[in-house]
């Protein structure tokens, strides 16, 4: 048993002798104690999130015990401060919201801080922006107290939307009063996410790297991954790939893989082929020498990267021979898709469409502006007759001599843009 694994069982243990009828009978009010119980949730809480995430049942049996514990125990209790914090803590920590209802009605001796009360009670209630500013103040008021980090990161909570700035703020508070724990997880996933939406690359690639050498084996840590491939996607040319590298490189080689498979994905569908590059090459090296089965979807995306550019002729052949049978519903749509498109970049032209058109200029002189004005004045219904045709990527639609546009320039058109339709309704059912 390692030393960690030794003190989560004997936190376990303490926690469940606690809270066990026959050894209650006998305990006296201080073996009872909500900060003692406390203790022992806070150390399973931190113990899911550094990866063990059998403590998760644990967690939510001593969420129990402690409201139970807390609706019960002798008002008196809370003439020591440390079961005050205790109770404010446990309700912040994901406890039963009529807990603090009940706890409130009940102090009749002003043991709680009506302002923290107030603040927890709107934010537990949907209405935390109705108290930000209290929130704000409170926090600060309360930085360095054991109730502190838990007050910071939900003024974050809060903040995150109005005021993104001020919320980094909170976050680095909240995560630097309470280094390792489950505050800390939750503050730098939610400060990545600003600095995503803000566009701060370098603070973003800061928190995801303590965030990869901290949290790895958090449950939420495919929310940070999401996170930090939209941060690279999104700021691909702020970003030096090296640091992308080397932020993963914490990361043991399958779930680098998967990482930079994302990576790989997204950048493909964002038009972006250097990076998408970049990581299907960084897939297949970190393979080396064993089964990848991510294989065949880096060279896919790397394919789908490579149509809009001079290596179209491989991206075809690479996006052909991948089975589509080893594609997700939504990989298949979008190999239909950018199959459909590369065959078109590459069908040769049609030689009626390289024609002049049917009335030529005989003289092989340029038609001045007034021949043209004349030209226009001779044909007036014509001319008001004939509807505007919209221009597709600066290219004018009408032909001289007023000749249709060539068909298979039309078809080219229309089939491509419902293929990039196609993509656009793809990437709406992921962003949801």
């Amino acid at each position: 048993m390692t030393r960690r694994q030794h003190r989560y069982f004997r936190y376990a243990v303490f926690g469940l002798a606690m809270m066990s009828p026959a050894v209650g009978r006998a305990a006296d009010a201080e073996d009872l104690a909500p900060y003692k119980m406390l203790r022992s949730l806070q150390f399973v809480q931190d113990s899911v999130v550094t990866g063990d995430h059998s403590a998760g049942e644990m967690q939510r049996f001593m969420l129990g015990k402690i409201d139970q514990r807390l609706r019960t125990v002798d008002p008196s209790v809370y003439d020591d401060d440390r079961n005050v914090d205790a109770a404010l803590i446990y309700v912040m920590s994901g406890g039963n919201p009529q807990t603090l209802e009940y706890l409130v009605s009940h102090d009749i001796n002003g043991y709680f801080d009506n302002r923290v009360t107030d603040v927890l009670r709107k934010y537990l209630s949907g209405k935390g922006l109705l108290v930000s500013r209290t929130l704000e103040e409170t926090a600060k008021e309360y930085d360095g107290k054991k109730i502190g980090p838990y007050l910071a990161l939900i003024g974050g909570n809060v903040l995150i939307a109005t005021k993104p700035a001020d919320a980094l703020t909170m976050y680095d508070r909240a995560r630097l009063n309470a280094p390792g724990t489950i505050v800390e997880e939750a503050a730098l996933r939610r400060s990545l996410a600003i600095c995503v939406e803000i566009g701060d690359v370098d603070k973003g690639l800061a928190y995801s790297q303590r965030y990869v050498r901290r949290f790895l084996h958090s449950p939420y840590a495919s929310q940070f991954a999401d996170l930090f491939v939209k941060l690279i996607v999104s700021h691909d040319h702020d970003v030096n790939p090296q640091t992308v590298v080397d932020i993963l490189s914490f990361m043991d080689a399958p779930r680098q893989r998967e990482v930079y498979l994302r990576v790989a994905r997204a950048a493909a569908i964002a038009g972006k082929p250097d990076l998408a590059r970049m990581a299907a090459q960084r897939v297949q090296s970190l393979g080396e020498g064993t089964d990848n089965p991510f294989g065949p979807l880096a060279d896919f995306y790397n394919g789908m990267a490579n149509v809009p550019t001079d290596d179209i002729d491989q991206a075809a052949k690479y996006i052909a021979n991948i089975s589509g049978a080893s594609l997700s519903p939504q990989d298949q749509a979008l190999q239909a898709a950018a199959r459909s498109v590369a065959e078109q970049i590459l069908r040769a032209p049609d030689p009626a469409s390289l024609t002049q058109g049917s009335t030529p200029n005989s003289t092989n002189q340029e038609i001045t502006s007034e021949q043209a004005a004349a030209a226009t004045a001779a044909q007036p219904e014509r001319a008001q007759a004939a509807a505007p045709e919209p221009v597709v990527e600066g290219t004018a639609s009408a032909g001289s001599g007023g000749q249709d546009v060539d068909p298979s320039f039309t078809s080219f058109v229309t089939t491509n843009r419902s293929k990039l339709d196609e993509i656009d309704g793809l990437l709406a059912q992921e962003g949801k």
